[in-house]
């Protein structure tokens, strides 16, 4: 895109940004995470959860939160970027949310329009999405002009692969007794026998009418994905998640193609240029979007716009607390996935109950910071002055 004329909030503008704080909160997790790139030796397990959070106030004292967030590298180097850009947003008039995200982004235009650049622009954009929906007295679906007041959702955090069949079966029942709607496991084991057993297990422990899908996190090869989703039809997934390697949209597309179970992906792409590559191509009957990985909530209605238009369900990626408010205002029944990692850090919790995840009447996001939040930040940075 062409570099935009030099704007600024204008005669019309009622209010305008006067305080930023960043923090920069290292989030641990309560027991080592393993998926398939940890049994394989790509990664480590992993021990926490860095959160990018930025906090904005305006002249006349509104104020918004939002957050993003790296699984293991990647945290500090988010933090650092927003050092460096957040003051470009004093002055300006928070209501101009897709001229400031431009802004955010061209301070940083060598750096790119993805990835880590990006990433840093969603915990802004977020909190300006938050500040937009709490002046108006609406949590952020109803602003955005919500379609359904629950989201059907599913649990991920139960069935990792660092946890034995027994624990997947006991998470599985507690969550479903939560109110929880169905369940998603992990798969990707070296030996694809202990995948298959595995599954077979958890649809015998819940039964054939709770909602069951897998998650390969992008381990197999083209031939592995074809013999692995074929053995899986009969057990009546809802999806097979991230089967290939994310960018491989081909093999998505022949192996969506080739397949009755639908397959899911997109999580871990970092723009709506990544995602319309899925979506060109039909590589995904069900895609993934994460909004504080694509830019934030401003990328993220533009990447669902292109997924409406194609009818394609949508199932957001991790990050409960903002994806509910999104999924609800999106016209094809959705997916949340429930994480329960994140609660420590907020004072709300959201409700869960009969398969679906209940959108809060608190304004906005409905979520503030936790006094645990504020004693796991490492590191700080305020600009401006707060009213």
């Amino acid at each position: 895109m062409a570099a935009p004329a030099a704007q600024h909030a204008g005669t019309a503008a009622r209010d305008r940004l006067s305080w930023v704080r960043l923090s920069s909160v290292l989030l641990p997790l309560a027991t080592p995470v393993s998926d398939a790139k940890v049994l394989t030796g790509r990664q480590r397990p992993m021990t926490e959860v860095a959160f990018l959070f930025a906090e904005i106030a305006t002249e006349g004292g509104h104020q918004g939160i939002g957050f993003s967030y790296s699984k293991r590298a990647g945290g500090p180097g988010q933090f650092a970027h927003a050092r460096e850009i957040a003051e470009h947003l004093l002055g300006e008039d928070p209501n101009d949310i897709g001229r400031l995200w431009t802004k955010l982004v061209w301070a940083g235009a060598s750096v790119g329009r993805s990835g880590l650049a990006t990433q840093a622009v969603a915990a802004f954009d977020i909190a300006l999405w938050d500040l937009k929906a709490k002046r108006a007295s609406l949590p952020l679906a109803k602003l955005l002009g919500a379609h359904r007041d629950s989201v059907r959702c599913y649990n991920t955090s139960g069935g990792f692969l660092h946890a034995p069949t027994e624990e997947v079966l006991a998470n599985a029942t507690a969550s479903l007794e939560k109110g929880i709607g169905g369940i998603k496991i992990k798969v990707g084991h070296p030996d694809g026998r202990r995948d298959l057993e595995r599954v077979r297990a958890v649809r015998e422990h819940v039964g054939d009418g709770v909602p069951l899908m897998v998650d390969a996190n992008q381990q197999w090869d083209r031939p592995t994905a074809r013999r692995m989703g074929r053995a899986l039809e009969p057990l009546d997934l809802v999806w097979i998640e991230e089967p290939l390697d994310a960018y491989d949209a081909q093999g998505h597309a022949a192996l969506a193609a080739a397949l009755d179970t639908p397959v899911a992906t997109g999580e871990m792409l970092a723009g709506v240029a990544e995602h319309w590559e899925l979506i060109r191509q039909g590589a995904a009957d069900i895609i993934q979007p994460d909004a504080p990985r694509i830019g934030g909530i401003t990328q993220f209605l533009k990447l669902a716009a292109l997924a409406e238009h194609q009818q394609l369900p949508l199932a957001p990626h991790f990050a409960m607390e903002i994806h509910l408010h999104l999924a609800a205002a999106y016209p094809i029944e959705p997916w949340v996935e429930h994480f329960d990692w994140l609660e420590p850090l907020f004072n709300e919790r959201l409700e869960t109950s009969g398969g679906r995840m209940h959108i809060p009447a608190r304004p906005g996001l409905g979520i503030t910071l936790s006094e645990q939040a504020r004693a796991w930040t490492q590191a700080v940075h305020e600009v401006g002055n707060r009213p």
